[in-house]
């Protein structure tokens, strides 16, 4: 049984109800709702079949930008000596409650949750992450563990321009240690990554101190912003007893002025923070790295202590943040994890990246989807023969485009400049009797004669092959 309420997908939409029989998947249900509610209008009528508001299809002329993206990020993350991790996207609600923080925006207003089942589709991967963590005793194996995770999260949220209900991120922690120059180094991980991918962006840092000294500052803030309530929005008025360092954070142009001359917590932090924050930008000065002092970055999640940083570009017609993160000295031990266990990572959105490649390329592609050969066979022994000789260059690692449909001369040729093959094999009945087919350059329309051997031709095309 599921409880419907109009216009959703019911129980995933915060606050809405699912009742589902404890003998139906979980998983069948969600793919039955979505059809109903897809397919058939109240009325009865069909509705043309699309992606849900906020869920985008990635199609294969932007996979090789994904797939640019995604080997980028594994070369250098290897190069730090990062092993990969691969995560549920269901979790237990409590989960996110507990760490995210249960007065921040993602767990008020944007999980997807079944609220019956207490599972919600992960917001975000750090948590998920160190619940393995804990659960594997991964920190027994080794005290320090370096860890990334590349997937899709899930968020209720408004859709925009590199912002979508259903995001990719890639993920990347350090689990059991407070070291300084971890945090150094983790930064500079992050923006050799983003520019070994051609992104510039400029670099934002900030601490949040630690449970020592924050509380102090949190008072201090608080009292300010008690005494300009009535100018602030209605959330930042919540927020102002509830989290008020939120408030630094709120998007608001009038609470951004209001805040403006609030307290910094640069200036509140213990001896210990102050000179764990001034090491952190002693390695970043000898690795290199530029950046600039953001006292009012607070990031949107409950469990970040000391260092934070954000990654931001102007590039994409506003101010946004291609990645972020920071440290997280406590959340491990109160997911049930080692006391005092150390914590800190930073994520990357995929889509942003991803927007930021096309713009830089101007519409040019990287070139790694285009076919090393496309074969135009004439005549049904023509195609026969080239059946298998195409299936011969795939094993010699050469990219191939065949014609199966029995196509004219002129009809294959369009096909294989527009699939931008770099040569093409013409193979008619007579050039299969003489074992020799024509090689022509797409690009020069050179041609040339070529043995009809796998062998032969994958000597004659290598040159070709990027």
């Amino acid at each position: 049984m599921i409880a419907l309420r109009k216009g959703w997908i019911i129980g995933l939409k915060p606050g809405a109800s699912l009742t589902i029989s404890e003998n139906c998947g979980l998983f069948c249900i969600f793919l039955i709702t979505i059809i109903i509610q897809q397919v058939v209008s109240p009325g009865g009528k069909n509705l043309k079949l699309q992606a849900l508001n906020g869920f985008k299809d990635v199609l294969p002329g932007d996979v090789e930008l994904w797939q640019h993206v995604e080997s980028t990020a594994r070369n250098v993350f290897a190069r730090y000596d990062f092993s990969e991790i691969r995560l549920p996207i269901l979790e237990p609600t409590e989960l996110f409650a507990r760490s995210i923080g249960e007065t921040t925006d993602i767990v008020e207003k944007e999980m997807y949750t079944f609220v019956d089942k207490k599972i919600t589709m992960r917001p975000e991967a750090t948590a998920s992450l160190i619940r393995a963590y804990i659960e594997h005793g991964l920190y027994v194996q080794k005290p320090v563990q370096r860890l990334f995770t590349i997937g899709p999260m899930f968020r209720h949220e408004r859709p925009q321009k590199g912002r979508l209900r259903q995001f990719h991120q890639m993920d990347v922690e350090v689990l059991g240690s407070q070291n300084p120059r971890v945090d150094a180094e983790l930064v500079a991980m992050g923006a050799m990554l983003l520019q070994e991918l051609g992104i510039s962006v400029s670099l934002e840092l900030n601490s949040l101190g630690c449970p020592a000294c924050r509380p102090a500052y949190r008072l201090q803030l608080q009292d300010f912003l008690v005494q300009r309530l009535g100018t602030l929005c209605d959330d930042c008025k919540r927020r102002s007893t509830t989290n008020p360092l939120r408030v630094l954070d709120c998007k608001n142009p009038g609470c951004r002025a209001q805040v403006s001359n609030a307290p910094s917590i640069l200036e509140h932090l213990c001896p210990e923070c102050d000179r764990h924050f001034a090491e952190v930008q002693a390695g970043l000065g000898q690795l290199g790295v530029k950046y600039s002092l953001n006292k009012f970055m607070v990031r949107g999640l409950d469990y970040y202590t000391r260092t934070t940083f954000e990654f931001i570009t102007t590039d994409l017609g506003a101010q946004a943040a291609v990645g972020a993160g920071g440290r997280y000295d406590g959340l491990i031990e109160q997911l049930g994890g080692p006391k005092g266990a150390p914590g800190i990572g930073f994520a990357l959105g995929m889509e942003r990246l991803v927007l930021l490649l096309q713009q830089n390329a101007g519409g040019e592609s990287l070139g790694s989807r285009y076919p090393d050969l496309f074969i135009a066979a004439l005549g049904p022994s023509a195609s026969e023969f080239c059946f298998g000789l195409a299936h011969e260059l795939r094993s010699l690692d050469l990219r191939v485009a065949l014609d199966l449909e029995g196509r004219s001369l002129k009809s294959q040729m369009k096909q294989a400049d527009k699939a931008r093959a770099s040569r093409v094999l013409i193979v008619g009945e007579d050039e299969l009797k003489a074992g020799r087919g024509v090689l022509r350059d797409m690009k020069t329309k050179d041609e040339q004669q070529a043995e009809l051997r796998a062998d032969v031709l994958q000597r004659t095309l290598r040159p070709a092959k990027n």
